[in-house]
């Protein structure tokens, strides 16, 4: 997979693509990332890439010639004929874990960090557009909803976690939120493992996990729970 991302902030995303599963993943050649400064594609001596809005208000809008210059250029780069570009913005789809198993089958993902009040709309004119949202609430800017996007994705990838079981287990997977874990020591300050989990019964323990996280569900994500019932 390849997946570029546009930002006016690049220093925001560079370390963290350095640590963790998403670096492993970039050293193991399953995900090559590359970050954009969206000024590089400014032409005036100020690396201008925002104006005002037409018809007035608060806020400053993505001006649509340094990013229609920047994705021209990308696409140039990959190899699909159909390649997913997502802006990342509060008004957009909310990413789920489903939404996130779909992402990682794509070969081309570009994302476009979001930020001040949006982007100029003509550029959908040029360009397949989806918009994205981590949740309800607004943050400063696109570039932490970007890295969120990009790990919801990558550990996904074929090779890049050790026990993709451990993956498809995850929150959310099934429609349930995950089960409650324990490991050693057996006992700490009085307090033990559930002795089930010591059984060595796997076909009581599945159970029993299956259970927890039925109740778990129905507890913290009430909305949840009632789809899965459905």
């Amino acid at each position: 997979m390849q997946i570029d991302i546009i930002t006016a902030f690049p220093k925001i995303v560079d370390e963290p693509l350095q640590q963790s599963i998403i670096s492993r993943a970039q050293q193991n050649n399953i995900v090559t990332i590359n970050v954009h400064n969206l000024r590089d594609w400014a032409k005036d001596r100020h690396k201008t890439i925002d104006d005002a809005p037409y018809g007035g208000g608060a806020g400053m809008i993505f001006k649509i010639e340094p990013l229609y210059d920047c994705l021209s250029e990308i696409l140039k780069s990959v190899s699909g004929e159909k390649n997913r570009i997502i802006l990342t913005s509060p008004r957009g789809e909310k990413l789920s874990q489903d939404k996130a198993v779909k992402l990682s089958n794509e070969n081309d993902l570009i994302i476009i960090c979001g930020h001040y009040k949006g982007i100029d709309e003509r550029i959908k004119e040029f360009f397949p557009i989806e918009e994205l949202s981590v949740g309800d609430y607004v943050l400063s800017g696109g570039e932490i909803p970007a890295l969120i996007i990009i790990d919801a994705v990558v550990r996904l990838l074929p090779g890049v976690i050790s026990d993709i079981d451990s993956a498809w287990t995850d929150s959310f997977s099934e429609g349930l939120l995950d089960c409650d874990y324990y490991t050693r020591p057996e006992r700490f300050k009085g307090v033990n493992v559930p002795e089930l989990l010591l059984s060595g019964d796997h076909k009581k323990i599945n159970k029993w996990r299956e259970e927890k996280r039925i109740e778990i569900t129905k507890k913290n994500r009430p909305d949840l729970y009632k789809k899965y019932i459905k």
